[in-house]
């Protein structure tokens, strides 16, 4: 029998997502993609994976999994919960670790994945990733297209969804330390393609007001509540191409920033434009949260990019061994084999 992850419960919104399907806009169909894919390459760095290799993004309430394999190397990074490790499928006593780390299990054993907490998402990767065809060079699930990911749809109880490994690699178990996924006090933004639909008051509006996420938010826009923002040139444009982080505003005069599963064109002016290095900490915010945001520059928007593939570059160097581990070279060792690969006879 294939190596696999068997869904007991499948959470409120559980998909498969990497980096994300670039190159077929032209055709209608939207990069996608992890909403935070920060926490996606730190959660594959701690099983020692390449940053790009399919993961399971959990949205707000996380699933219920039975290990079909002789054991596995799970990750899990994002949004704070309660894990629950228990030795079967019908045991009652549980044990609870953390996040932020990866953790080895055993065949039968069962991880419970609780309601999550400061933060919209987080992130499970699996040594070795999961064993699913890509479509269009991407595992990523693309829901309004019923495409790629586990049957183009989020998971569903008494999927099996399988793995690449049949078995964990022997080495010892890591956490990060130092790695600070807290959002920014305000998110900055340039200028949109339609800032001249908007009057200065309406543009100074903007930015002095605080908006809060709204329930119908999901990964293809964040809906805002607040400050209404009036179109004195009409809210109807010849539809234009959708950058990630795109802050249309339709009639209603209530922002909308545009995330992975956007669509291609749109058709409202855009005020505003989240800079990409402010794009994964967008995507980790829940609703109901308040934000805020800030203008700056092209410049100061390149600059910040460069800064944070940078810290993507180092996040190697936040790896530390659990407690008790024991093997002080573990850290050095997965950051070492991201860059050079990993040689394995059981892969």
């Amino acid at each position: 029998m294939r190596p696999a992850l068997r869904v007991l419960a499948p959470g409120l919104l559980t998909t498969i997502q990497d980096l994300g399907r670039p190159g077929y806009q032209r055709l209608g169909v939207p990069v996608g993609g992890a909403l935070d894919p920060v926490s996606l390459r730190a959660a594959n760095a701690l099983v020692g994976n390449a940053v790009d290799t399919g993961a399971l993004e959990i949205a707000y309430v996380g699933p219920t999994l039975a290990v079909d394999a002789d054991d596995v190397r799970l990750s899990l990074v994002g949004a704070s919960t309660t894990v629950e490790i228990l030795p079967g499928e019908n045991a009652s006593r549980a044990t609870r670790i953390e996040t932020m780390r990866s953790i080895r299990l055993r065949r039968g054993q069962v991880v419970r994945i609780g309601s999550l907490s400061g933060g919209a998402v987080l992130y499970v990767a699996v040594e070795g990733g999961f064993d699913i065809e890509p479509e269009l060079g991407s595992q990523s699930t693309y829901l309004r297209g019923a495409l790629g990911g586990w049957q183009g749809r989020p998971l569903q109880a008494d999927d099996r969804v399988p793995l690449v490994r049949m078995r964990a690699s022997e080495r010892d178990d890591c956490r990060y330390h130092g790695l600070d996924l807290k959002p920014p006090a305000r998110f900055r933004v340039i200028a949109g393609p339609q800032s001249d639909y908007f009057s200065n008051g309406a543009i100074a509006r903007f930015f002095d007001s605080t908006y809060t996420v709204c329930a119908g938010s999901d990964r293809m826009g964040m809906r805002l509540d607040g400050a209404r923002l009036d179109h004195p040139c009409g809210f109807n444009i010849t539809s234009d191409a959708i950058a990630p982080g795109s802050i249309q505003v339709p009639g209603n005069g209530q922002p909308i920033v545009l995330l992975a599963d956007r669509q291609t064109t749109g058709g409202y002016p855009k005020i505003a434009t989240v800079i990409s290095a402010d794009l994964p900490a967008l995507g980790r915010v829940a609703i109901g949260a308040k934000i805020s945001f800030e203008p700056v520059s092209i410049e100061t928007a390149e600059a910040a990019r460069r800064s944070m593939f940078a810290e993507i570059a180092r996040l190697g160097d936040k790896i530390v061994p659990l407690a008790g581990s024991g093997d002080a070279f573990a850290p050095q060792l997965l950051h070492h084999n991201l860059v050079s690969g990993v040689v394995d006879a059981l892969y």
